[in-house]
């Protein structure tokens, strides 16, 4: 392989890693799960009928299971705390609380249903008819096919790692995320604001300032926060896809831990 041929495997790397972070941080997280943006209905749509086929994961259940992420922060309830299984364990931790809510929400069980109550749509098809590894074979298909149209197996690979990253990108985040890092607020959880994890999933590491603003669309609290994903919005802001809600936030627990604090 020629030196082009490795920068062509890092770009098609980056531009599908970046892809099912755009769905994951923006409009999983920021959007469905907080409501820090707002979406016009054909956008909404189109996200729930897509966002399953590009990441794998369900809209519904990811949001459900976050949200109950948020509301038992390290708690014995938390879905995937370093406090109940190390950091280690938090991998297979993700899978099985994802699994479990997935189940639940088909079940109709009213104590996950009320949860997201305010979704709009259901369980997506692939989920409902049991097929959700059909995803995963497309993304398999299309990288099998990026390697024989070049002769590049790397090319390949290098896509479907990036499309179906979020097992990873999750299990940073919410291991280091509430395990290393520096507090700026002092939130009754063991969030905190990890620098690496911030770089790599566009601020997605920033979890002590996540937590004290929940509501909030910008993760990023000091000028050298890294929040790669707050910068999407506002690009997507600007072409109509998302609008930033305006709302002046204030910490939701707590106060801050001596740095200097201000309104977000």
């Amino acid at each position: 392989m020629t030196v082009r041929d490795y920068l062509l495997c890092a770009l098609v790397f980056t531009a599908s890693y970046s892809l099912s972070l755009t769905y994951i941080t923006v409009f999983y997280h920021r959007g469905f799960t907080h409501n820090a943006l707002v979406m016009p209905p054909a956008v909404r749509r189109f996200v729930a009928a897509t966002g399953n086929w590009v990441t794998g994961l369900d809209v519904k259940a990811w949001a459900c299971m976050h949200r109950v992420h948020h509301a038992e922060s390290d708690s014995a309830g938390d879905p995937h705390s370093p406090v109940n299984v190390g950091v280690a364990g938090i991998l297979k931790a993700q899978l099985d609380a994802y699994t479990l809510i997935l189940v639940r929400l088909l079940r109709e069980e009213p104590a996950v249903t009320s949860v997201v109550a305010d979704l709009e749509f259901g369980v997506h098809w692939l989920n409902r008819h049991r097929v959700w590894y059909l995803p995963y074979l497309l993304h398999a298909c299309i990288g099998a096919a990026l390697w024989l149209w070049t002769g590049l197996w790397l090319l390949g690979t290098a896509y479907f790692a990036g499309i179906t990253s979020h097992p990873i990108q999750g299990w940073i985040v919410n291991g280091f995320g509430h395990a290393v890092g520096h507090r700026n607020f002092d939130t009754p959880d063991n969030s905190r604001n990890n620098t690496i994890a911030a770089w790599l999933v566009w601020g997605e590491g920033l979890q002590n300032n996540h937590h004290a603003f929940p509501a909030s669309a910008r993760f990023a609290y000091r000028r050298m926060d890294a929040d790669f994903g707050y910068v999407v919005c506002r690009a997507l802001q600007a072409i109509g896809i998302v609008q930033i809600r305006k709302e002046k936030l204030l910490p939701q627990h707590g106060t801050t831990t001596g740095s200097t604090g201000r309104d977000r």
